[in-house]
Formats: structure tokens, sequence, C-alpha cells
């Protein structure tokens, strides 16, 4: 049986492991394996043995008391530090708990560390200069991807089989898909956000996990998902009785393998998607190749605005909180693109590109109504190694002269900074944009054997399909998941 979260979960329910037992095999996974991956950021054993004492009926959720690490971005537990990943907050600690944190603690969960991130959850890799690099298990000359990189490396390491992780544009998703694990991004909506930044990202950042078996993703959403009345995204309730026909056996799925943005797909993710067609045909399924209804590049332009307003906004509320002036020297370049980006865009604009996110929403919808499922590479390539330079001399010294730029040429900038990074994952970012619901499913591993994952994409609110159909993977012993859980 693999020792998934929900193996632990049972061991504590059945008295075979003490929760101060199950904490000392962390702390020993940990103590052999994070001095080289560095996934793991902080372990708070005494506070973890404290929650866990002070829980009542902890044994009757569906985690019974299972410790999992928090992502150092987004996911605040009151007391402990939240810098997300800068050294502007390197000191910063959370003033309360969030909901979704609060959740998880619900469902059972006991958190017990946190996980790098890369800073401000920019990348789709975890470098940032305040941590350093998280490397990848399978191989540490690799990234596990990001943002979610920490996490992903905790949960392939095997120091814990559930991570909590956060994508606001495939940053749970390319992680798994370069870390060999399960990578749910749920419909917008659908899971807790706030007391602060109840829009994270305009909706298109949702906070979820890593983990290693079906049974884990279906239970984790089930137990955490509801309608929050202050969120101003509501998910759609057409799952929430469960409505497709047990007798409907058959999916008609949807295939894309090239990307949206024109750039290359390696031979190995389209060997991947191709390979999950034939299963899915030889078990029944209707399968039919397509053209993405939507501009790829357009809507990338739309995310790099967003981020831009977004990340100015963040940064003019630290500089309120902190009583001084932001320079460049206090962040990242990367950062200080964007914040610079950010700052010479017009309302009217901003509004322009939310729009053109609805638009896409509304064009995959009306493709769901013709499918039920889409199936894609999760990323184009497996990961890059920890030494590929994702960006270039060149565009970090224009990065550090952004702010005499005009609007124009600022944008031509983020778009150029992100090429080489988008050139790996531009299967992700719809998913994010449109609100709808994706997961990858660790289906393939390369020659080098590197993993490398497929996606699936569903309407809004049909996780139930994503379930299914990984099951469908899971069953047929289709998953290729880490050495340590083999």
């Amino acid at each position: 049986m693999i020792h998934d979260a929900l193996y632990w979960a049972e061991q504590l329910k059945k008295q075979k492991i003490s929760f101060e037992e199950l904490l000392t095999l962390i702390e020993n996974r940990v103590e052999k394996d994070n001095p080289q991956i560095n996934a793991l950021l902080t372990f708070a054993k005494e506070d973890a043995k404290k929650q866990y004492e002070a829980s009542k009926n902890i044994e009757q959720t569906p985690f019974a008391g299972l410790p999992l690490p928090l992502k150092m971005l987004g996911q605040d537990k009151k007391g402990w530090l939240s810098t997300a990943g800068s050294h502007l907050l390197k000191t910063n600690r959370a003033p309360a708990s969030n909901h979704f944190v609060q959740a998880l603690e619900t469902a059972g969960l006991i958190p017990l560390g946190q996980t790098n991130a890369p800073e401000f959850g920019f990348k789709n890799v975890t470098d940032p200069t305040l941590y350093g690099n998280t490397r990848n298990p399978w191989n540490l000359d690799y990234s596990p991807g990001g943002s979610s990189g920490g996490a992903a490396a905790s949960v392939a390491s095997g120091m814990f089989p559930l991570a909590a992780a956060s994508d606001g544009g495939g940053s749970i998703r390319i992680p798994a898909s370069f870390s060999g694990l399960i990578g749910l991004k749920p419909t917008r909506g659908t899971v807790p956000v706030g007391p602060a930044g109840f829009r994270a990202w305009q909706g298109a950042s949702i906070s979820f996990a890593l983990n290693v078996s079906m049974r884990d993703t279906k239970t984790l959403f089930y137990a955490i998902r509801g309608t929050e009345k202050a969120a101003p995204y509501q998910a759609p309730k057409v799952e929430w009785e469960h409505t497709r026909s047990a007798n409907k056996k058959e999916l008609k799925i949807a295939f894309v393998t090239t990307s949206p943005v024109e750039s290359e797909v390696s031979k190995e993710a389209m060997t991947a998607v191709k390979n999950a067609v034939s299963f899915l045909t030889k078990e029944g399924h209707r399968i039919e190749e397509i053209s993405l209804p939507i501009e790829g590049k357009k809507l990338m332009q739309s995310y790099y605005h967003m981020n831009g307003a977004e990340t100015a906004a963040m940064i003019e509320e630290l500089s309120y909180n902190l009583a001084r002036p932001i320079e460049k020297e206090d962040m990242e370049l990367m950062s200080w693109g964007l914040y610079q980006y950010g700052l010479k865009q017009s309302a009217a604009s901003y509004i322009h590109n939310l729009n053109t996110w609805d638009q896409a929403a509304a064009q995959m919808e009306e493709l769901f109504e013709n499918y039920d499922l889409l199936l894609t590479p999760t990323t184009a390539y497996s990961a890059p190694k920890i030494t590929d330079d994702l960006q270039s001399n060149t565009i970090r010294a224009q990065l550090a002269q952004i702010q005499n730029y005009s609007l124009k040429q600022a944008g031509d900038l983020v778009y150029e900074m992100f090429d080489k990074s988008l050139r790996f994952s531009p299967f992700t970012q719809l998913a994010n944009l449109t609100g709808q619901p994706a997961i990858s499913l660790p289906t393939h591993l390369t020659n080098e054997d590197l993993p490398l994952g497929i996606q699936f994409m569903a309407a809004k609110g049909r996780e139930d399909l994503l379930f299914e159909v990984g099951e469908l993977f899971e069953n047929n012993q289709q998953f290729h998941l880490p050495a340590y859980y083999q």
C-alpha cells in the first residue's frame, strides 16, 4: 500500500503510531534530505505538538492530525514567519492565520513547517536570493519547479506525503509535472480565501496542495471546499450534488499538443499526451484533437499586465507599512520590473485586460459544452537544470533601467523577461485566468528518467471529472511516482 497522507492518517486513527512517533519519523527524513534539497525553511515541532495536544476529536477528522508544511507565500499561520521569499519581509510574522490554513486545520492537518518559494511567487522555478535554490529529489541537478517548488520537493523526497501549495499561473501543476506528483488547481471560488487578499491576483491564484494519490486529492478537496460569504468569487454548484450519472461511462475528451503561445513543445511532452490518448481510447473514451479557441499571446500579455498592477499595489502597501520608499535594491530584478511596469498602467487598461480573461472564460466554457475534458501537456519540457539561466544579462541590465521606459517598452520587456520560462510552461496559465479547474497527473518519464505530467481541464465546478480521469490512470498503474512511494 502506498504511504500517502490517508495511510498515515489511518495509522494515527488506529493508534498504530503516535503523533510524537510520526513527528520523529518526519524529523529524521528532514534531517537526512533537506540539507541537499532545501525544501523546508522552518520546522516547528513544538508548535505542532502543542496544537495536536490542544485539538479535540482530531481523530474524527479526515486527516486525524497528519503534519504538513505550509508554503512560505500566502499561507499565514499566526506568529509564524510570512516572508513571501523576499528580503523586504525576512523578519515579518503573520498577525493571524488565514482562512485557508484554518480550513486545513479543521480537516485535521497540523502545520509543521514552511516550504521554499521564489520571491512573491513570480517564477516557475524556486531560487529566491533570500533562501537559495530548491533542488529536485529526482535529480539534484534539476529544479522541482515553482512557485510551489519547496512543497513539491518536500513531497517528492518523502519528507511529507502532502504539502500545502498555491497556483497563480501553474505554481501547483508545474512542480507536479517536474516532480512526479499530483497537482490540482481547483475552480476559482471553491477554496477559502482571506481575511486579507480576498481576490488573490484577481482570482487567478488559489491555494491547494501537492500529493501522491487521488484519494488524498479528493479527500482534501471535499474537506475544505465551501462557500465563503465574503469571497468575491463563487464557484458554480454544478457538481456539489455529484450530478454525473453512474451509467455514463464514456467521456468525450479534446486534446491539444501545440503551445497556445506558439512556442516549441518537446517530443517528450507530445509523447506523454499521445500515450494518454492511446490509453483513454482503449478504455472506451472518445478523443478528438482540437485547436484552442483563445488568443494565447494576448492572454499572456493580459496576465503580465495583472502581475504588474498587483505588484505595484502590493509594493505601495509595503512602502506605507514600512514608512519609507521602496528601492530597487530592496527586491529581485524581476519583482522590480513588474513593480515599475505596474506603476505605468492606467485603470482603464487594467479593466480591459480583465475583460480579456472573461472573454476567454466564456470561450472555454463553450468548449466544455461539447467536451467533458481538455487534455494537454502540463509542461512543454521536463524540469530545467538549476544552472539554466531563464533570463539573460541583457534583460537584467534593461530591468535595472525599466523605470525610464515607456509603458509599451516596459510591457515588451516584461514579456521578454518571462519568455524562456514561459517556453517551459505555456499550458497552465489558461485555467488560472478563466477560473476553471485543472489537474496535473504524473504519467510520463522522459528518456533521462525525469517526470513530465499531463494536464486535464474541465468546466468550472467539475472537479469530479478530473478525479474520475485521475483515478482511471491511477487504478491502471499509469502513474510514475517518486521512488519513495514505489
